[in-house]
């Protein structure tokens, strides 16, 4: 069971990277202007796999064997990083994706990932999130712009029929337990 969620955590995050070409590249974006409310009939699987700008997302996915469950019905919360976010510790991704590092490259996929839907207008400060993973993210707004952990919300409320999408600008790494 834990695997089908960390599957869905991981199509989640990789929809939402499919929308990110819609949302705002400023990363002091506020949460008001950037609830860029978009509903789609596809499940978060479908709306990743059409857009080029998700290929990292989707070869983590493809990696960590977590493909064919992004299509579950969710409902899913996902934080999903942008390419550029990926890039941005490219080494790690490079070892992530070897082989040998499913595991973890699972562990850090289902952490993006927080079961239920969560809206802009869900999110608090200070609040805990509890992710596929097992471990806590933390809400923060400080003058309208929202963190979750140390990464920046660029687009909010992307939403598929099985879960919402928030765009981030960091990959978000699960603390050693």
């Amino acid at each position: 069971m834990k695997l089908s969620h960390i599957a869905v955590i991981a199509a989640i995050a990789v929809a939402s990277l499919g929308v990110v070409a819609c949302g705002s590249s400023d990363s002091e974006t506020t949460a008001s202007t950037a609830a860029t409310t978009m509903t789609s009939d596809e499940t978060i699987a479908a709306v990743a796999s059409g857009n080029a700008d998700l290929s990292t997302l989707v070869a983590a996915l493809t990696a960590a064997d977590l493909v064919t469950t992004l299509e579950g019905t969710g409902p899913y919360t996902v934080f999903a990083p942008t390419d550029a976010a990926f890039a941005d510790i490219q080494s790690t991704v490079d070892t992530l994706l070897e082989p040998d590092n499913k595991t973890d490259l699972q562990q850090v996929l289902t952490y993006h990932v927080v079961p239920g839907t969560y809206t802009a207008a869900d999110l608090k400060d200070g609040q805990k999130l509890k992710t596929v993973e097992g471990q806590d993210l933390t809400v923060s707004i400080k003058d309208g712009v929202v963190k979750v952990n140390d990464a920046t919300v660029e687009a909010t409320d992307i939403t598929a029929s099985n879960g919402v999408v928030h765009v981030i600008n960091k990959v978000l790494v699960p603390p050693a337990s």
